[in-house]
Order: structure tokens, then C-alpha cells, then sequence
């Protein structure tokens, strides 16, 4: 579990890079930016945000109380689901009109 966490922390450093590398070329890009693409990049930021969020508190859940296993699935469902909307905004971009 520990080696899982640790690479999902890793691709979201990655993720955060690359969201970072997209925006900067935007800025040099300058005013003929399309609005479209501006708003892609803020729900990307916002995806990752939120996949952040989820690991974090899927890390904060206490693994060995069986008390809360089953909130422990339910935030590793939550996670699951931040992480493949976000890995899928990522490598399917959105089409250029």
C-alpha cells in the first residue's frame, strides 16, 4: 500500500509539471490564446486539486482500525475516480476547433 501511495504521490508531482509547463506556454503564447484553452488549463489545476485532496485523506485513514475499513474503501474509491478524471483530462486533451 505504501509503495502505492508513494507513486501516486510521484505522478501527481509529475501531473502538476506538466499543468505548470502547459500554463507557462500559454502565457508566452499571449493574447491570441483561445479561451477554451485557458479553461482547459484551470480544470486541470482544479482535477489535480481535488485528486490531492483525496489521496491525502486516504493516507490520514487510520489502515489497521477496522472500525473505518469502510470509510477507508470509500475514500480509496473517491481517490480512484479523482485520479482517472484527471489522468484522462491529461492525455486526452482536448480537440482543437
Amino acid at each position: 500500500m505504501d509503495a502505492d501511495v508513494k507513486r501516486m504521490e510521484a505522478q501527481l508531482r509529475l501531473w502538476a509539471s506538466k499543468i505548470a509547463h502547459l500554463a507557462a506556454k500559454i502565457q508566452v503564447a499571449g493574447v491570441r490564446t483561445r479561451f477554451e484553452t485557458l479553461v482547459h488549463i484551470d480544470e486541470l489545476k482544479a482535477l489535480h486539486a481535488i485528486a490531492e485532496s483525496k489521496l491525502i485523506a486516504f493516507k490520514a485513514a487510520a489502515p489497521a482500525a477496522t472500525a473505518r475499513d469502510s470509510q477507508r474503501t470509500r475514500l480509496r474509491t473517491e481517490m480512484e475516480r479523482a485520479w482517472n478524471e484527471l489522468d484522462a483530462a491529461i492525455n486526452n486533451p482536448r480537440p482543437s476547433s
